[in-house]
């Protein structure tokens, strides 16, 4: 029990390699959805608790990716919409890697006064069309099979960017120390508790815990993109206002990617400021930090001093 037969352990997303199972060995499986909810429960409802939650399932993902429980290994008797499913469980997270890429790529252009895209050939505005359109048809059918509102939809898109950028990321390289390494993968357990403590209007408020802001290591790689995307524009405006000859057409190109990457990342960072809007110091340390970087980075980059020496000597 708990091996071969029953709910299947060793895993910390059991329920997914019970069903992989079961399916494997040509088990056939129905949705059953009543009226009134049949069970009931609680989940994390804070950045904080949901990030690790996030972590939780992105983690057993990626052990069933590296066990034998990999869709690819199943059987004949594995449907090929079930192979494709879990195969979908087991490879997400990896997507994290892209996405964070895909984050700092509008910054990179904004700092380096190169748009993305070397040229706009026919070639590449037909494909970016056909992919705009494909990624537009695909979010109205997941709102129509789902039923949610347009607003719930673009909430789970932005999470989806914030739990990428964040908790996925950590998967994959905890996946890999486990198989590389052979050190073994470690994670907080969510606390589920929606009970509040403190002082004042908190005794009363069920939603108390919403608010609650304390500092986890999955939060620093999307206040760094954040962080990088914000002083990128700012570094961009700077210099075509002060441009002899300034290009605003590229300017706005740039920023429309970036604020496109920070309109994702908005409620993470009003989740970060908590209900009083109160920024926290560690945002501001690590902002400086960050800065002062970029700064090093720019200044090695252009390396202004021979400039000034080449221009000194004609």
């Amino acid at each position: 029990w708990g091996l071969s037969v029953g709910w299947i352990y060793g895993s910390v997303t059991e329920d997914v390699v019970t069903g992989y199972r079961m399916h494997d060995r040509g088990w056939r499986s129905v949705y059953c959805v009543t009226k009134r909810d049949a069970f009931r429960g609680t989940a994390p409802i804070n950045l904080t608790d949901r990030l690790h939650q996030v972590l939780r399932w992105a983690t057993g993902s990626v052990e069933i990716f590296f066990s034998r429980n990999n869709a690819l290994f199943g059987s004949s008797r594995l449907k090929p919409l079930q192979r494709v499913a879990y195969l979908n469980v087991g490879l997400y997270p990896f997507t994290s890697i892209f996405l964070i890429v895909y984050c700092f790529l509008p910054a990179l252009s904004l700092v380096s006064n190169k748009f993305i895209v070397g040229s706009l050939g026919l070639t590449f505005l037909v494909l970016l069309l056909a992919i705009t359109v494909s990624m537009c048809l695909l979010a109205l059918l997941e709102i129509k099979w789902s039923g949610i509102t347009l607003h719930e939809w673009w909430r789970n898109e932005q999470f989806w960017v914030i739990g990428g950028t964040s908790a996925h990321i950590v998967a994959v390289l905890q996946g890999l120390l486990k198989v590389v390494a052979g050190i073994d993968i470690s994670f907080t357990l969510t606390s589920k508790s929606s009970s509040s403590s403190g002082d004042g209007d908190d005794d009363t408020d069920p939603f108390a815990e919403l608010y609650e802001v304390r500092w986890t290591f999955l939060m620093i790689p999307p206040l760094t993109i954040m962080m990088v995307n914000m002083i990128a524009i700012a570094v961009a405006v700077a210099r075509t206002i002060y441009s002899s000859d300034p290009s605003w057409s590229k300017l706005l190109g740039g920023v429309f990617f970036s604020l496109w990457v920070l309109a994702h990342l908005y409620p993470f960072a009003k989740g970060l400021m908590g209900r009083r809007g109160r920024v926290p110091t560690i945002i501001w340390v690590w902002s400086g930090l960050i800065s002062i970087t970029i700064s090093l980075l720019w200044v090695a980059i252009s390396n202004p001093q021979s400039q000034f020496s080449s221009s000194f000597s004609l």
